[in-house]
């Protein structure tokens, strides 16, 4: 089975859109790291037992010879809710009956964190986008185990889509949390609820 991993939010630049997320959520992001194989960096912040990343093309880093997760290299307007990624014990098996255009799994590391990601060729999940990114943390270190804990939780995911029919399809039998919800609209828009010491509050 698949199970929500985190989400992640799309950002250029980094720090000034980190600023934003901070006063929308009140509550301050964690450091989080360079990624060199997709020169992208971020920030973090737990939910419990998943997390929110604030990811950007890194512009101290060299352009990648390749596609960049996420579809950033055409990412552009305002920063916004743009993936969520569900982890897996098996990223070759959960692969074999997914769409293609998942991706190709690569290896990466940080620190004491290693982990296999699926990254498509061209960088653009299926259906637009709204698919699921794929992860696999290998060993016991994870994100939202080190993260501080502000008391942010994710209540509800709302990925709506045309394509709400046919992802909702590839995803029955493999994945299902009740804070995910996937609705029919007329584009891609990822919408997320959460629950904070401030009240209730909107990201998207």
């Amino acid at each position: 089975m698949l199970r929500l991993d985190h989400l992640a939010i799309s950002a250029s630049p980094l720090e000034q859109v980190v600023e934003a997320v901070e006063a929308a959520l009140g509550t301050r992001l964690a450091p989080g790291g360079q990624h060199a194989l997709m020169s992208t960096h971020n920030k973090l912040l737990g939910l419990g037992d998943i997390y929110l990343e604030v990811i950007a093309i890194d512009p101290d880093a060299p352009t990648p010879a390749h596609p960049r997760w996420f579809d950033l290299d055409h990412f552009s307007g305002r920063p916004r809710l743009t993936n969520w990624i569900v982890a897996c014990d098996d990223l070759d098996a959960a692969l074999a009956g997914l769409p293609p255009g998942v991706g190709v799994p690569h290896d990466l590391a940080r620190g004491d964190l290693r982990w296999r990601m699926a990254v498509p060729a061209d960088g653009k999940l299926p259906f637009r986008n709204a698919h699921p990114a794929l992860i696999q943390w290998q060993g016991a270190a994870h994100p939202a185990q080190r993260l501080p804990d502000a008391g942010v939780r994710l209540e509800l995911l709302e990925i709506a889509t045309p394509d709400a029919e046919a992802l909702a399809d590839t995803l029955r039998g493999r994945f299902a949390d009740p804070r995910v919800q996937i609705i029919s609209g007329p584009g891609v828009e990822l919408r997320a609820r959460f629950s904070t010491p401030h009240g209730p509050r909107v990201i998207e």
